[in-house]
């Protein structure tokens, strides 16, 4: 017993310093915004002290919104400049609404453009506590109802954040193919999600073997529809500011429309996954004699009964999140014709597809998986 716990402890030792050499060598020669004394952008916290004049007006055609100004006097909070009072004009539009009264903390631009001279303004609202706040309530929810699972399956989303965040993009950006590096990512965080929540058994191998399977298959059918689609990421939103990226590094932009395909079908898969080779798994301890075909089979008639409101959750996902452009394109009233080869539609249709087929074909590898594994001493 303490061999296999000095085996385990080990592992998870080496795993963790590859983890570190990796993301210590991707942030290499990482870009990094430098400020002088004499110039330089930065973006603090202020507070605001008084407000000296009030000339806004509310317009009732336009939902009520406010426009006009207000000069307010401010005390920064941090950076360089902490401790300063100014006086700034907030400006008030149907676009730019940053609403703040006496007390209230605002986040500012600090322009300097000489030694010890600059200019503040109004950036946006202080959501540094919202932020904080919103990820202590999810950590609580976990903890209250999943206790030590739910801690495991926080500490397997950090880790995935961090692997996405420090990995995937700095690697990316120098130039490292991104499917294949968002392929290797999507295995070993869902590999390491898995492990953290079930540990080293069947049923966690079967489920990280099926979610490689399923972004796979997402990959494949995302690759093919763009090929013949004739998308790249040279049709979407941001690629204009990406082509000024690749001037000074080496990133390859043809293939991060995939990788976000891969990574957005990333948690619907690993759902799915785990909730087959559980089910079969449990199926296996009512009945050990069952072979693999009974097995498989009834772990695809589990998976039909999931593979509809998990391909609605990944398709009603992309929708909601491009709810906005869509009622923009409708209140045009263009003709279907139009409509269906537009950029924006073939792309989003296309993620959505692909992820949910990605998350379909996911449901049978892990059958096949797991009932190979459960059928076998």
């Amino acid at each position: 017993m303490k061999k296999e716990l000095i085996i385990k402890i080990l592992s998870v030792l080496v795993f963790i310093g590859l983890s570190v050499g990796v993301i210590i060598y991707a942030n290499t020669d990482r870009p990094k915004y430098t400020i002088t004394e004499s110039s330089g952008v930065e973006y603090e916290t202020a507070r605001v002290l008084s407000v000296i004049e009030d000339n806004i007006v509310v317009d009732r055609e336009v939902e009520n919104v406010k426009k006009g100004d207000t000069q307010l006097e401010l005390e920064l909070l941090s950076g360089r400049y902490k401790g300063d009072i100014c006086k700034v004009t907030n400006f008030y539009s149907a676009l730019y609404n940053v609403d703040v009264a006496k007390g209230d903390k605002v986040s500012v631009r600090v322009d300097t453009t000489d030694v010890g001279v600059y200019n503040v303004s109004i950036y946006n609202y202080n959501r540094i506590p919202l932020t904080i706040g919103l990820s202590v309530v999810f950590f609580a929810v976990l903890l209250l109802l999943g206790g030590k699972q739910g801690v495991k399956a926080f500490i397997g989303l950090v880790y995935t954040v961090v692997v996405i965040v420090f990995v995937l993009l700095p690697l990316t950006l120098k130039g490292v193919s991104p499917v294949p590096l968002t392929i290797a990512i999507v295995f070993v965080t869902s590999a390491v999600c898995f492990l953290l929540i079930g540990g080293l058994q069947k049923k966690t191998v079967a489920a990280a073997l099926g979610s490689l399977a399923g972004v796979l298959i997402a990959a494949m059918l995302g690759a093919i529809a763009a090929k013949i689609g004739g998308v790249t990421t040279f049709q979407m939103d941001e690629a204009e500011a990406l082509l000024l990226v690749k001037s000074t590094n080496p990133i390859k932009l043809r293939g991060l429309f995939i990788s976000g395909i891969l990574i957005a079908a990333m948690g619907a898969v690993m759902d799915i996954s785990m909730s087959i080779a559980s089910a079969i798994a449990e199926v296996h301890d009512a009945n050990k004699k069952l072979g693999f075909k009974a097995l498989f089979t009834a772990g695809m008639n589990i998976g039909r009964d999931a593979m509809g409101t998990m391909a609605n959750t990944l398709v009603l996902a992309y929708v909601g999140g491009a709810l906005n452009m869509m009622v923009l394109i409708y209140s045009y009233g263009v003709s279907f014709t139009q409509l269906v080869n537009t950029d924006f539609v073939a792309i989003e249709l296309i993620r959505a597809i692909a992820g949910s087929v990605g998350i379909i074909g996911t449901v049978p590898c892990v059958a096949a998986v797991a009932g190979y594994l459960y059928s076998k001493e």
